[in-house]
């Protein structure tokens, strides 16, 4: 018995230690650690175990928890931040040139989530633009695991007032057309079947060639979704109607207002009631420019993942839009364009929850391309790059329920992505994509690259 006691307290010490140390499959050391957390604290190294962030501090400090089997990369200066979560895209309908009903395939999806994740993107909400089954089936299967790409979450098919829904002509006919609470009744019971991640409101008039969805139908419909634990955002124009919305517990507003600059109680309220908003302002920024915009040029990182994940006829038919446009319509969009950056402006500085929306994959607003611009458009407008990047991973997280991720810290998923330079300077640098690691796994970036057509 005297000898049996000391042997069970040294097994317990090393079971205990063994359960305070867990495992680490890899370490990041000699960089800048941009974590996300609730200090925006900046860290030089970064472990990984298990999928998870294991810890981040000194350089030092993590690489001391290396075992035998620990693959050590020396970041040599790099910086690593979490992956990028878009939450507004409309995948599936652009194919090379074209933009059609019929380019809404598997295939196009599945090219649309990989160029997503080669520019650094881990998760896409879509928006409710979509057509029979096929995104809910890729849902499944990235959950089981059988195929990668950006994680695509689904809104369903969209709500609106008849003819009200998405507007190019390649989406007609997908939105629920409502005109009664019982007929947004069913939809939202239809939508909760399907266990949608989010619902789609379209709201305005689409300027005039349809009625607006009325506050008893939009009412109907936040009242539905919210009783079956859904959530309900809207695609808004008008400053009356985002009043509106919001005082009906709206969830998010995935454009800004879009006729006048948001007023102060407006924004008050968006803020008292943590109304998330998309700034969305990327996509209505290229009417401003006439000329080649310096992103399609050699000296900004963001034509390198152009020409590497994107056809050179997509390329030219981008630069096309841009060498046609006159300055003098240029300049008319930039009257109303400074409106959104007004309002974007407001919301920053009262502390409302933007998050990363570009409205991505609209005609040739390409995935991946459409949120590198979305932050630098916000940026541009007036937020620093650490409000950007927090919009862009963990507020973005937050909005759309992922607890385990947007940001860097233990317990979280590694998604990460390790950069050639520092976004805290410039934001263009989150184009400056190195590495990036996917639930602590380094994705194959020439692979992936080499299934995008």
């Amino acid at each position: 018995m005297l000898t049996r006691a000391p042997l069970g307290a040294f097994l317990l010490a090393v079971v205990s230690a063994a359960i305070a140390q867990p495992r680490v499959d890899v370490v990041l050391v000699n960089g800048t650690v941009i974590t996300v957390d609730d200090r925006n604290s900046v860290a030089q190294a970064i472990a990984i175990g298990d999928g998870k962030v294991v810890a981040v501090g000194a350089s030092d400090e993590i690489r001391a928890r290396a075992g035998a089997g620990t693959r050590v990369v020396d970041l040599a200066g790099k910086v690593v931040m979490p992956t990028l979560i878009s939450t507004h895209v409309h995948p599936g309908f652009q194919k090379g040139v074209t933009y059609v009903a019929e380019n809404y395939t598997r295939d196009t999806v599945l090219n649309d989530l990989n160029r997503a994740l080669y520019f650094g993107i881990s998760v896409v909400q879509s928006q409710g633009i979509e057509r029979d089954d096929v995104l809910y089936r890729i849902r499944a299967d990235q959950a089981a695991g059988t195929i990668g790409g950006a994680q695509v979450l689904v809104a369903g098919r969209g709500i609106g007032a008849p003819n009200a829904g998405p507007g190019a002509a390649a989406y007609a006919g997908i939105a629920y057309a409502i005109t009664t609470e019982a007929e947004a009744r069913v939809a939202v019971g239809e939508l909760a079947a399907n266990r949608v991640d989010i619902v789609k409101i379209w709201v305005d008039d689409r300027n005039g060639r349809a009625p607006q969805l009325s506050p008893m139908l939009y009412r109907a419909v936040i009242d539905a979704a919210h009783a079956r634990d859904l959530r309900v955002n809207a695609h808004v124009f008008y400053h009356a109607d985002a009043e509106g919305l919001v005082a009906a517990g709206i969830d998010g507003l995935v454009h800004m207002v879009r006729d006048v600059e948001m007023s102060d109680a407006l924004v008050a309220e968006i803020v008292r009631r943590g109304v998330y908003v998309n700034a969305n302002v990327s996509n209505p920024r290229r009417s401003t420019q006439s000329g080649l915009p310096h992103w399609l040029t050699t000296a900004d990182p963001m034509l390198k993942l152009l020409t590497e994940s994107v056809a050179p006829d997509e390329i030219a038919k981008i630069e096309a839009s841009f060498r046609q446009r006159t300055a003098q319509a240029a300049e008319d969009a930039r009257r109303s364009y400074a409106i959104l950056e007004r309002s974007l402006v407001k919301l920053s500085a009262a502390g409302a929850k933007l998050v990363l929306g570009a409205d991505t994959g609209v005609e040739d607003h390409l995935f991946g391309m459409a949120e590198h611009l979305e932050l630098e458009a916000m940026v541009d407008a007036g937020m620093t790059p650490a409000q950007v990047i927090v919009a862009a991973t963990s507020r973005a997280a937050e909005y759309l329920q992922l607890e385990d991720r947007g940001s860097l810290v233990p317990g979280k998923r590694a998604d990460l992505l390790v950069l050639d330079a520092n976004p805290l300077d410039d934001i263009v640098n989150t184009r400056r994509i190195a590495q990036t690691f996917i639930g602590g796994v380094e994705i194959d970036r020439a692979a992936l690259r080499a299934q995008i057509r």
